[in-house]
């Protein structure tokens, strides 16, 4: 017998060679892209931040001290409020995020289906097109290039 069917098969080298693999992959994407995104609960948390650092950092002489020392108070009671929201439900955050990449979705296909009604020019639901047996108006075509019109 050869060595290879002496000692018993590793089980889990495939499982850990796919391992390895997907690690690496993973290492390879977080390079080139950046970390991936968050949950929508982190998500949330980053946008709120992100708005109100930029609300604060609004400087304009039309809001005076007074005005800018009432944003940052509402900036901070709004991240109050939201913060335990944030804690204490934030799966609901990634169902909103899921259902509205799915309400998304919905829409596209109506419009897709809809503008590939009106490029293949199948039906007119409306029933604005004209038909051949309608009577058209002379002046719905324009004026004659023979007909003179007399200004004075």
């Amino acid at each position: 017998m050869s060595e290879a069917t002496d000692r018993p098969a590793d089980d889990d080298a495939w499982a850990q060679a796919c391992a390895e693999d997907l690690a690496a992959e993973k290492a390879r994407r977080r390079a080139e892209y950046g970390p991936p995104p968050g949950s929508a609960a982190e998500e949330l948390r980053k946008l709120v931040d992100a708005v109100a650092d930029k609300v604060s950092s609004l400087q304009s002489p039309l809001f005076g001290v007074a005005a800018q020392g009432a944003v940052q108070q509402v900036i901070r009671q709004a991240k109050s409020a939201v913060e335990p929201v944030i804690e204490r439900n934030p799966d609901v955050f990634d169902h909103i995020a899921a259902a509205g990449g799915e309400l998304l979705a919905a829409y596209r296909s109506a419009v897709e289906g809809q503008e590939r009604r009106w490029t293949q020019g199948a039906g007119d639901p409306a029933g604005t097109e004209k038909k051949a047996d309608d009577v058209t108006d002379p002046r719905d075509e324009g004026p004659d290039t023979g007909e003179q019109i007399d200004l004075d």
